[in-house]
């Protein structure tokens, strides 16, 4: 008996991963047969890292600015455009695509983490992207540090995905869920200390920013890296990404799976 149970969870570990990598494969998929997203992923760093990062520098004249900055819009670029990502499963709602995962035997949480999988392939376009830009203007990371971020990028990735599925779980049509997700982001980008460093913010800002999940990956970011004065240990940072993604997982699936049931 307690074999036939064994087999039983085994079976369904294994239909869960395949279903986590079929929808994966999906999304990569439908990116690399969809040329104009991939430019748009290469050229929203030049507008995010060039125009307002290459102003700023201007403006400062700080020297160590640059890379400071350029760690801060890799996170900023692999948080965005995994939120991004995830507004396919707009798409999806329309094509019905979701309503055939749903009412087969997987779990939903297989849908969104294979979502959020294919959606963080995207972002790591954007971070070669990015990556570029930076090499242009003549900022440049060592290799070593670079490789650190690239291991932590899934946990900002999930981050990102988390966030947004509580936006796609609530609204239904794509134009309002980017939007949406690009109101959510941006502010975050400017108050996480992506670009400038946020340590002497004032009372207000640095209490708002305390509740933004990118504030703990680009501090973590920076704390691996050892670029610019990080303000929380590497564990604290951790854990808060952790219990920020979780509960923003759990609370956005919920929304969505209810959302697909109530059609």
């Amino acid at each position: 008996m307690s074999e036939q149970v064994l087999t039983r969870k085994q079976s369904r570990i294994l239909r869960e991963l395949n279903t986590v990598i079929a929808v994966m494969g999906r999304e990569i998929t439908v990116l690399l047969k969809s040329p104009m997203s991939v430019i748009l992923m290469f050229v929203m760093p030049i507008f995010m890292m060039g125009l307002i990062g290459g102003n700023i520098m201007g403006i400062t004249g700080g020297e160590g600015l640059g890379t400071f900055m350029l760690v801060g819009m890799l996170v900023t670029m692999l948080f965005m455009m995994t939120s991004m990502g995830m507004s396919s499963l707009v798409d999806d709602h329309e094509t019905d695509f979701n309503q055939e995962i749903l009412v087969s035997p997987v779990s939903r949480y297989s849908l969104v983490i294979g979502k959020i999988l294919g959606a963080t392939f995207g972002a790591i376009v954007s971070m070669a992207g990015t990556l570029i830009v930076g090499l242009v203007m003549g900022i440049t990371l060592p290799i070593d540090q670079l490789l650190l971020i690239l291991a932590l990028s899934p946990l900002m990735c999930f981050a990102g995905g988390a966030m947004a599925m509580i936006l796609i779980g609530l609204i239904k049509n794509r134009k309002t869920a980017n939007n949406a997700i690009m109101l959510l982001v941006l502010p975050q980008m400017f108050l996480s200390g992506a670009i400038i460093p946020i340590n002497e913010s004032s009372t207000a800002l640095l209490a708002l920013s305390r509740i933004m999940p990118m504030t703990y990956c680009i501090d973590l970011a920076r704390a691996i890296t050892d670029i610019g004065t990080p303000m929380f240990n590497p564990l604290i940072n951790f854990a808060a990404i952790a219990i920020i993604t979780i509960v923003c997982l759990v609370v956005g699936t919920y929304f969505f799976a209810s959302s697909e049931k109530n059609r």
